[in-house]
Parts: structure tokens; C-alpha cells; sequence
């Protein structure tokens, strides 16, 4: 997996103060994207022990509320394992931080089949808070939605959508 970008102090995508993690390689390729040189899997530099050391000690401070995954695509098979091990060394190390999660595919994709369903996708699913789903639609584009930039996206629970079976929508 590939790291695009590291935002340690980001405030726009998610609440509060987060820790933003792009990764790198993205299939959906959505017209109008605002990260396009992440679609790219060899875009940015490989992540490594001493990145996942970075990130970990960017979380840690009590006013930082949390990490929130980006891309390029979280979901894309290739990026999931090494998530996935991010993730639960973060519930197990700093469980007061929340995860935030920005996919293009939706809720049903990941939970029901989709080309991103892995065996690692239902435990990377079980270690996010908050997923933004769906593909940004250059059509749909509203900059005043919040923590979105389509009317299309959602913002979902993800704890209690998965324990419903059915999208939850977060409230704050």
C-alpha cells in the first residue's frame, strides 16, 4: 500500500481535530474528483513501520479526536490488509479516538458484494465509526453539505448500521 498524503491538524473531514490518511489507488475514477492523483497505486511513498509510527504519535494528543481513512480508496482490495492492522493497533493503543472512513462504494458494496469484499473487509468495517459512502457525482456537487462533497453521500453510523443491517445515518 501507498500513502498519498499525511494531514496531521486536518479539520474538514470529520469532527474535530483528525489525523488524515490518504492512501493511494483508486478504480472508481469519478469525474471531477479532488484527489486524482491518488487513482494512482504507486502514487506517493510505501507505507512502512515508521509512517504507522508517525501516525500513531500524531493520535495521540487528547485535544486530536480521531483518524480519518481517504484516499484514493480505503476499500481497494490492495489497501485493506495493512488497514486493517493500522486499525486495530489503534483501537487496541489510543481507543478513545474515533475512525472516520471515506469510501466510493456504498454501504451495501462493502457489506453485500461488491469487487471490494475481501476477507478483511467485515473486520475493517467493524473498527469504523463513521463511513462516507457513495461515489462523488460531479452533478450532485453541493459545497455547503457538510463532511461531504455530493448530495448522493452519506453519513453513516457504522456500528449500528452493521448491527441493523441497513445504512444507520450518523447524527451528531
Amino acid at each position: 500500500m501507498n500513502i498519498a498524503e499525511i494531514k496531521k491538524c486536518d479539520i474538514a473531514n470529520g469532527v474535530g481535530v483528525r489525523v488524515s490518511l490518504f492512501v493511494s489507488g483508486c478504480r472508481h475514477h469519478c469525474p471531477g474528483c479532488f484527489n486524482e492523483m491518488a487513482w494512482d497505486f504507486d502514487f506517493g511513498k510505501p507505507y512502512t513501520a515508521e509512517i504507522e509510527r508517525e501516525i500513531m504519535e500524531a493520535l495521540a494528543p487528547y485535544y486530536v479526536k480521531g483518524l480519518t481513512l481517504l484516499g484514493g480508496e480505503p476499500f481497494e482490495p490492495e489497501n485493506q490488509p495493512q488497514l486493517l492492522e493500522l486499525l486495530k493497533k489503534i483501537k487496541t493503543e489510543l481507543p478513545d479516538k474515533d475512525v472516520w472512513c471515506y469510501s466510493g462504494f456504498t454501504f451495501d458494496e462493502l457489506t453485500i458484494s461488491s469487487r471490494a469484499r475481501t476477507e478483511h473487509t467485515d473486520e475493517l468495517l467493524s473498527l469504523i465509526d463513521v463511513l462516507v459512502d457513495g461515489r462523488f457525482i460531479f452533478a450532485e456537487k453541493d459545497i455547503t453539505l457538510r463532511f461531504r462533497g455530493s448530495r448522493n453521500q452519506r453519513l453513516i453510523d457504522l456500528p449500528k448500521s452493521l448491527k441493523a443491517g441497513m445504512p444507520v445515518p450518523w447524527e451528531e
